[in-house]
């Protein structure tokens, strides 16, 4: 019979259906995007493994145990940047008809070919993709398909090469798929992760409960009228429960159909610089049946503990107009087990970068329930607070009385708020710490104009070829590049210096040398340095060059060399970077550069800061002429984490449609107080008072509980996020990042406001008085 009351009952009727469907849906919707989450990252990975392969570390020589027949391929990682985004390649070499085909390529590429991913094939011929063609000089013959890509905005390629052999970044497979296991997410993301669900789901649980209650005039008069022809209080109750339980129903279906029509934006979301497949955005099946489950239980519990204070009888609902005091006691142990699990795990890892699940886990469910502590507390600091309210101008005192008479709906509604903004100013404060200490540090780089790149090491001919193409690349100002290791004391590992080797041209741009021959050493340290190179390495002292952990699994043995006692001390000066290269200078013929283990080229070089972004990119172009492997970074400018920044960006995201969400189940709630109260109301327009006396007790009585909440959820907020700092180490940057939080908040009354008035016009005309 409920059921059909929220099918049947009129235009009225449907527009209520309509309304709590739309509403519920909203909610369902958010539940489902969020529980999507797991299956988008399972999916992301499941690719990204899928076309993955064993490459070495640019320092390491990869093992060729596999020997080459017609079933292997030659791969090599040729991945670069353009404009700051990175753009993902391999070339390859088929070695037989067997080699195996990358996932999303039908053909492999011949030599001077390569097939794209859509979004890379749209930059190549976009006026804006110029450089970047001038890079990959391949002729486009195909396009990777979806199951190739990580997202759809990927810029990727397949390129082959004819000349590619094994060694020297180039590696012999069999398969692809061969991926390294991830590396686990940090504590301290996942902690965000967890915070960010919480400010999240939380404020939809309030809105689906804010929902169930559009229509309450017209169902207090169906059950009334049930009443009167003679249904009990139970039977009254369990049809106003059926109803709520329809609309529900009907919600799940709106909200699959809101669903469906926001995952066809997946491809404009992106999360750590990759968008998102629509196909991906699918809950998993438990997920998506605990919400099938709960929120239609959701509803029913809401309508019975509406119920709880009404009585029906056959003439009407008679609302109890006041109730027992809020106890506090119990209200305050959910937030103090909040830090009860926040302050121990929180200590256990401070200064402990790699610290386990178990303290994760703490962490993560303290911050959680302090954060629903603060829903919990806040009915009955409204309560507590507006008991206290005496006198004032007369809309404050319609305001107060009303509070006091049922002040519960309006901070149940607020609650919502109170949650999200102390989760956003914990998780703002959080995210400040942690990208000071990723950020990369000014100093002499301060600019984005500073380029390096790393490469295999070269003979002096080539070196000094590499540093005459540097410097003639257009918008190039100054450029350098010599052979480099680490070097140490032979047993004092601690005592680490760099052996810089090039030609005498090179050395006189980074130390002051006035007569130099092939053959010639020096020592090099900066004048007023932190680094007393000239003292602990002086003409005569052995080094030891070990190389890295990969030289000594391979069993490479370390390059036993001593300064020269002839070796001259000299004062360096600042490189095309700024920085000063302290250590050993050598020229070629003095040492032995092939029998350095792990010895890299590296550049360094200053670009036109006035045409800064075209001559990195000619920067690049120039190292992949070179060689496709030739890796290339800026130095300068402020690099933020693609993880944290994806949380951010998430955050901001889903605190616009909390916010939303909070602002109609406010709106609701206070609709449905002007509703019970419309005959007290028009009572008070027919006696004199002016609407606009109304519309500012409407104004205070939603501000009042909003001001309340926000105050509790600053303190709470910036007591949570203070603790969370201990993860980084980092002290508070921005004590004041609840400010635009607080504008919001009295933005949102201010709205609330707004759209309530036609509806107080509308309640308080004279017809509100008639009865029947």
């Amino acid at each position: 019979m409920g059921a059909r009351f929220t099918v049947t009952g009129g235009r009225e009727g449907l527009l209520r259906a309509v309304l709590t469907a739309l509403a519920v849906g909203l909610g369902v919707a958010v539940l489902a995007i969020a529980a999507s989450v797991p299956h988008v990252l399972d999916e992301r990975d499941r690719r990204t493994a899928a076309r993955a392969v064993n490459t070495p570390l640019e320092f390491e020589q990869p093992g060729q145990d596999l020997r080459g027949s017609s079933g292997t391929l030659v791969y090599r990682d040729a991945g670069t940047e353009f404009r700051d985004k990175k753009v993902g390649g391999a070339l390859l070499h088929p070695e037989g008809p067997g080699a195996p085909v990358p996932p999303g390529v039908t053909d492999l590429p011949r030599p001077g070919e390569m097939v794209v991913s859509p979004a890379l094939g749209r930059l190549l011929a976009s006026d804006a993709g110029k450089l970047l063609r001038e890079r990959l000089p391949y002729r486009t013959v195909g396009t990777i398909a979806p199951a190739g890509l990580v997202g759809p905005s990927e810029l990727f390629f397949y390129a082959g090469d004819g000349r590619l052999a094994p060694g020297d970044g180039a590696v012999r497979i069999d398969r692809f798929g061969d991926a390294a296991e991830g590396l686990p997410a940090q504590g301290e993301l996942v902690v965000l992760i967890v915070l960010a669900c919480v400010i999240l789901l939380l404020p939809v649980g309030v809105f689906i409960s804010a929902a169930v209650r559009f229509g309450g005039e017209g169902r207090d008069r169906r059950l009334a009228a049930l009443r009167l022809i003679g249904a009990d209080g139970a039977t009254a109750r369990r049809i106003a429960a059926g109803e709520a339980l329809c609309g529900a129903l009907l919600g799940l279906l709106a909200g699959a159909g809101i669903f469906l029509l926001a995952r066809g934006f997946a491809p404009h979301v992106t999360v750590r610089d990759v968008t998102l497949f629509p196909s991906d955005v699918v809950p998993g099946p438990a997920l998506a049946a605990l919400i099938a489950v709960a929120v239609p239980l959701l509803t029913v519990v809401v309508t019975l503990s509406a119920l709880r204070r009404v009585t029906i009888e056959p003439l009407g609902v008679v609302r109890a107009s006041a109730g027992r005091r809020r106890r506090l006691w119990w209200r305050l142990l959910i937030p103090a087990a909040g830090l009860a699990l926040l302050v121990p795990g929180t200590l256990a890892v401070v200064g402990n970068p790699f610290y386990g699940p178990v303290e994760t886990a703490m962490i993560a469910a303290g911050a959680a329930l302090l954060l629903i502590g603060v829903a919990a507390v806040l009915p009955w600091l409204v309560e507590a607070c507006v008991a206290r309210f005496r006198g004032g101008p007369l809309p404050w005192q319609l305001a107060t009385r009303r509070l006091q008479a049922g002040g519960g709906t309006a901070a149940r509604a607020v609650s919502g708020i109170t949650v999200a903004v102390a989760g956003a100013i914990a998780v703002q404060m959080v995210l400040s710490g942690m990208q000071s200490g990723h950020d990369r540090p000014g100093g002499s780089v301060a600019s984005w104009s500073h380029v390096q790149a790393s490469y295999r090491a070269g003979t002096s001919e080539e070196v000094l070829a590499y540093t005459k193409a540097f410097r003639s690349t257009p918008g190039v100002q100054d450029a350098v590049a010599f052979v480099e290791q680490y070097a140490s004391r032979p047993g004092e590992e601690h005592s680490v210096t760099t052996v810089h080797v090039a030609d005498c041209s090179v050395l006189r741009t980074l130390a002051k040398i006035d007569s130099c021959r092939d053959g010639d050493v020096f020592v090099a340290g900066e004048k007023g340095g932190d680094v007393p190179t000239t003292r602990l390495f002086p003409p005569g002292a052995p080094l030891e060059m070990d190389g890295f952990e990969r030289a000594k699994e391979r069993g490479t043995p370390a390059y036993q060399w001593t300064v020269p006692a002839s070796a001259r001390v000299v004062e360096t000066l600042p490189g095309p970077t700024g920085d000063h290269q302290d250590g050993i200078l050598a020229t070629p013929s003095a040492i032995d550069v092939r029998a350095i283990p792990d010895a890299r080229t590296t550049v360094l070089a200053r670009v036109d800061p006035r045409d800064r972004d075209d001559a990195v990119e000619r920067f690049r172009n120039t190292a992949a002429a070179i060689d496709p492997g030739m890796r290339v970074w800026r130095l300068g400018g402020v690099v933020k984490e693609n993880h944290l920044a994806a949380v951010e960006e998430g955050l901001k995201t889903g605190a616009v449609c909390v916010l939303g969400l909070i602002a109609l189940s406010m709106l609701v709630g206070t609709l449905e107080q002007l509703r019970e109260r419309r005959r007290a109301l028009s009572v008070l327009v027919a006696c004199g008072t002016s609407r606009v006396t109304l519309a500012w007790s409407v104004l205070w009585q939603t501000a009042v509980p909003v001001v309340l909440g926000m105050a509790l959820a600053v303190g709470f907020g910036l007591g949570l996020g203070r603790l969370l700092l201990a993860l980084t180490g980092e002290g508070v940057r921005d004590w004041f990042a609840f400010v635009p939080l607080a504008g919001a908040g009295a933005g949102m009354i201010v709205v609330t406001t707004l759209l309530t008035l036609p509806a107080l016009w509308r309640l308080t005309r004279p017809d509100g008085l008639r009865t029947e």
